[in-house]
């Protein structure tokens, strides 16, 4: 172990500048004996660095290397396994657990021990050593205290010395140096040298003594003048004693002028404060004698009585509202001015409530009865609501709020001190508001209903105005009733379309119904025009509705103030509720927006009910009113929207809108349950069904109405859904016909759908018309493939028979051999078949084709050229088959591909 330790010491750590102090040969435990060195060394350079170095052969065996390093300060534990028995294996913790097993309990001893040793001299941080012999550690206390041995360290030894060595510093070098440069022999014979030193240290001690003997004189000297010096402190301090006395006296003489003025300043600083709280107190709570006089007896009917009122009042709120400070409630002038400030704010808020209700009434009374007036000639001005409603107009109440406004400066002072008053106001506004609004838009929308139905009725008053009586007795009720009772007579034909039949005529409008046809009137009653009408009208209905309800909606956030959201806490403890009418409990609600929507749904409650009435009766009078009415409706809830989301007329739209899209798709339903309802006549040829020609019309229709409309996506929904269901309905029809061929009735339907959706070019039905387009040239090639093996029956059986040889195996050259194919079954089938033969039969075939076609949809140029082509086709295949199955027999048609040509154009310019 020692020729090892050499050895390392001189390859590994000597070049590192290290020293070895501790080796064991070590195995890792639990795995393949793979034995190396765990090595405890410390660096020769301060500050000094100790490590556990692992050392292991290289592979070829030839040297040592050096495979990891830990620093001693991350060690944190030293696991010895067993402190009684003799166990070889031992753990090192450090940031994870190093488990070894060592060649002998020995040299596993040895370095822990001298681990141990390391620890207590370099290390602040102790490491814990864990089942450690008590006699390891304690035997050993230092580095110094190891016996040599076999285990110990050689370079323990010098690690020792190196710390009994004190370098020397530059002067003692000098001095040395200088010492050794006198005697020459300094180095040769060193015990000469000692003597020498030491016979001049005793020369140099002998002079020391002397020195002190010497100085004894001056030691006295210097005692006698220490005795003086304490007795001049002695002096110093009665002196300080003296002036410390005279010093307490006047420190007492200057307290008690001190507390004079303390007693000054404080007097002077309370008389400054109660200067200011009775300032205070005067500047705040002190109202003058004309804002008294205002709010006990001021004038609030005129102008300026009016903002004198305004002005009392601000005054009173703020002297009412000053935030006193602690104490001042228990003045006696406080409290009296505060319950005359009550008292003002009582008689002030009774008088305002009192005439503020009277205004009400006043107002509300004076509006109705100027709206309701006869007008007088002369006096366009006041325009009377006969006249408003004939025009199909709302009366406007702008004067009303105009004069209205004038209060709401006060309106806003009694809800901040009387909230109980302004509620009772509201009530009142609201309950008045709402009987002249319900008489004014019930007959706003009667007369709406009647211009709709276009059977308006006027009469002629003394005065020979035109006015409308009140509406419980006048003929506008009679002729609404009226228009209403004949509901019956209005829906009387839609039985009569369940049993459409299809008849035959030149005009595509007899031939099918009509898109009106499928409302609930007859098409004689409804054109473009009345559409047209009924656009207006209802139109002109919303825009009127619009500025009254907006208008409405403005006064109110401005007279009652609701601009600002109240305090919840505060609103909860003054106003529980807000309305109480009629036995419906309007909850008041916390937030402004929906305090403004509930005052508004009050006043405006019939508006809802008379928006979906008017709706029923368009609806009635005409289906296909909901596609006008919906993006008429949709454009006035967007505009509401975006003025205000939660508006009363916003909300309220929003509600009617949603009715309005019920009617429209009833609408849609209703067309889709005609289509599958529509049966065929037996009779007649079928031609172009009613609900494709219905379906043009509508869509028509509906890509004028809905063009840039923010509906637009309902409309490609319904567009779909119609389409799909005519495309199913057709092919029922067809599959129903017994006159017309089942290929005819799908052509000339889909070439017609096709043309329409081409023509309107609507883009959600794109792939609808490729549909259609292709399903048009499906049965187009079909019934001309059908309707050519006819004129040629013979030939065509003939070279199917032919044809059906080759396919079972026969040669086509071997076919002539066959009996029932030879040469002269052909001629004789050819010659059954000769021009004038096949021009008959093309002329009846042409014939044919034509009583099978409708004339609206023109298809039957398309339809015998396609024939032509067919025709062209199957000769050319005959005379192939010819060629190959009869080659040399110079057997051919007794007609050419030119005489066909002049067969098919002759008989089409003879038809």
């Amino acid at each position: 172990m020692t020729a090892i330790k050499h050895s390392l010491q001189r390859d590994i750590f000597t070049p590192n500048d290290e020293r070895l102090l501790s080796i064991v040969n070590v195995c890792k435990a639990g795995k393949k004996k793979k034995n190396c060195f765990l090595c405890a060394t410390v660096t020769t350079e301060r500050p000094v660095q100790v490590k556990v170095v692992k050392v292991k052969k290289s592979d070829k065996g030839d040297f040592y290397k050096r495979q990891m390093a830990w620093e001693l300060r991350d060690l944190t534990e030293v696991d010895a396994k067993d402190a009684n028995k003799e166990n070889p294996e031992f753990d090192l913790h450090f940031e994870k657990v190093y488990r070894w097993v060592a060649s002998s309990t020995a040299e596993k001893n040895s370095f822990i021990s001298c681990i141990w040793k390391l620890n207590q001299r370099y290390l602040r941080k102790k490491v814990e050593f864990v089942n450690v012999s008590a006699q390891l550690l304690e035997g050993v206390p230092s580095l110094r205290s190891v016996p040599s041995g076999e285990n110990q360290s050689v370079a323990g030894g010098d690690e020792d010395a190196l710390d009994d060595y004190q370098e020397l510093n530059a002067r003692e070098e000098q001095d040395i140096e200088g010492m050794m440069e006198v005697c020459e022999y300094a180095i040769s014979n060193a015990e000469a040298f000692a003597e020498k030193l030491s016979s001049e240290l005793q020369v140099l001690d002998g002079a020391n003594i002397q020195s002190i003997m010497a100085s004894e004189k001056q030691v006295n000297i210097l005692m006698h003048l220490l005795d003086e010096a304490l007795a001049e402190v002695d002096t110093i301090e009665g002196k300080l004693s003296s002036y410390e006395e005279m010093l307490q006296s006047v420190k007492e003489q200057m307290d008690q002028i001190s507390q004079s003025n303390r007693i000054i300043q404080i007097s002077s600083t309370n008389n400054h404060k109660l200067l200011g709280e009775i300032e205070f107190l005067v500047n705040h709570m002190d109202l003058s004698k004309g804002h008294i006089k205002a709010l006990q007896d001021g004038d609030l009917s005129s102008p300026k009585g009016i903002e004198a009122c305004i002005n009392a009042s601000e005054a009173l709120l703020q002297c009412m509202n000053v935030a006193l400070r602690p104490g001042h409630e228990k003045l006696t002038a406080v409290k009296q001015q505060q319950q005359l400030f009550c008292e003002l704010r009582d008689t002030f808020a009774r008088r305002l409530t009192n005439h503020l209700n009277n205004v009400f009434v006043h107002q509300v009374m004076k509006h109705h009865i100027k709206q309701l007036s006869f007008g007088v000639k002369g006096h366009d001005q006041s325009s009377t609501l006969a006249q408003n409603t004939a025009e199909l107009t709302l009366p406007k109440h702008h004067p009303l709020h105009r004069d209205l406004l004038r209060y709401a400066k006060l309106m806003e002072w009694l809800k901040s001190t009387q909230r109980e008053k302004y509620e009772g106001l509201s009530r009142t506004y609201v309950d008045y508001m709402t009987r002249l609004y319900d008489r004014e838009i019930k007959d706003f929308f009667e007369v709406a209903k009647i211009k709709m139905a276009g059977t308006t009725k006027e009469g002629k008053n003394k005065f020979g105005k035109i006015s409308t009586l009140p509406r419980k007795e006048s003929a506008l009720k009679q002729e609404t009733e009226s228009l209403h009772g004949s509901s019956g007579k209005l829906t009387g034909s839609t039985s009569s379309l369940n049993k459409l039949a299809v008849q035959g005529s030149n005009s595509r409008r007899s031939q099918s119904s009509s898109l009106l046809d499928m409302g609930n009137m007859s098409a004689s009653d409804l054109d473009v025009a009345d559409r047209t009408k009924f656009d207006k009208i209802f139109e002109q209905v919303l825009s009127e509705l619009e500025p009254l309800c907006l208008a409405e909606q403005d006064f109110i956030i401005k007279f009652f103030k609701l601009q600002q959201q109240p305090a919840l806490a505060q609103v909860m403890t003054l106003c529980p509720t807000l309305f109480f009418s009629h036995g419906n409990i309007f909850y008041f609600c916390f937030f402004r927006k929906d305090m403004v929507r509930m005052m508004m749904t009050k006043i405006f409650a019939c508006i809802e009910m008379e928006l979906n009435s008017l709706i029923a009766l368009g609806d009635k009078i005409d289906t296909f009113n909901s596609l006008y009415m919906l993006v008429k409706m949709s454009h006035h809830v967007w505009t509401a929207e975006n003025v205000d989301p939660a508006s009363y007329l916003s909300t309220t739209l929003g509600n009617v809108l949603v009715t309005v899209k019920r009617n429209f798709d009833k609408c849609i339903f209703g067309q889709i349950k005609q289509m599958e309802e529509v049966k065929i006549s037996k009779k007649s040829k079928v031609g172009i069904l009613p609900f494709v020609t219905s379906f043009e019309e509508f869509a028509e229709l509906a890509e004028t109405i809905f063009r840039n409309a923010e509906r637009r996506g309902d409309l490609d929904k319904a567009y779909v859904k119609l389409i799909r269901a005519i495309f199913t309905n057709v092919e029922k029809v067809a599959n129903e016909s017994q006159k017309t061929p089942r290929d005819v009735v799908m052509m000339e339907n889909f070439h017609h759908i096709f043309s329409t959706l081409s023509r309107l070019k609507i883009s959600c039905l794109e792939a609808e018309r490729r549909e259609a387009k292709h399903k048009y040239t499906d049965y187009l090639q079909a019934y001309v493939i059908n309707s050519l093996g006819q004129p040629l029956e013979k030939l065509n059986h003939f070279f199917e028979g032919v044809e059906a040889r080759v396919a079972q195996g026969v040669r086509e050259e071997e076919v002539s051999y066959q009996l029932a194919f030879n040469k002269q079954e052909l001629r004789k089938v050819i010659k059954e078949y000769p021009g004038k033969e096949v021009k008959k039969g093309l002329d009846n075939l042409y014939k044919k084709v034509d009583k099978h076609l409708c004339e609206e949809e023109s298809l039957l140029q398309v339809v015998w050229h396609s024939m032509q082509d067919e025709f062209i086709r199957q000769y050319k295949h005959f005379e192939g088959l010819i060629g190959r199955c009869y080659p040399g027999s110079g057997i051919t048609m007794e007609f050419t591909i030119q005489d066909m040509l002049e067969y098919f154009s002759s008989i089409a310019q003879s038809h």
